[in-house]
């Protein structure tokens, strides 16, 4: 990973960004534990079953791309901030979209993701 980073990025993230920008769904699956779960747009996703439909439809489906521009391990939950693309409905969005995702990994596997598009803090 060519990004400014101040975090060892564990390889199952390395290896879930892969397989979001190829486009490779079961591969992104494998990256994830059976019983994790992932917080989209206030939506929480339970379980490998919802994953995979979430991740067919809205990600893979939506050929979404993410180009990490910072990478921060934070008491043991890695950071990915990365420029998002693809082909889903960009009405009100900002023209260069960076959404933050947060990892937790156990034992080789995503446990839990949450996908925060923040807004810059006025402090």
């Amino acid at each position: 990973m060519t990004t400014p980073t101040t975090a060892v990025v564990p390889s199952v993230v390395t290896e879930y960004l892969a397989a979001v920008n190829a486009f490779d769904l079961d591969r992104m699956v494998a990256t994830f534990a059976e019983d994790a779960y992932v917080n989209d747009a206030r939506r929480e996703i339970r379980g490998i079953g919802a994953i995979r439909a979430w991740a067919e439809k809205e990600m893979i489906g939506d050929r979404v791309t993410m180009e990490p521009v910072e990478v921060v391990e934070h008491y043991g939950q890695i950071i990915v901030r990365s420029r998002y693309d693809g082909t889903y409905d960009k009405t009100s969005l900002p023209v260069e979209l960076v959404i933050s995702d947060y990892f937790s990994v156990r034992d080789g596997k995503i446990v839990s993701l949450a996908v925060i598009r923040n807004q810059p803090c006025p402090y």
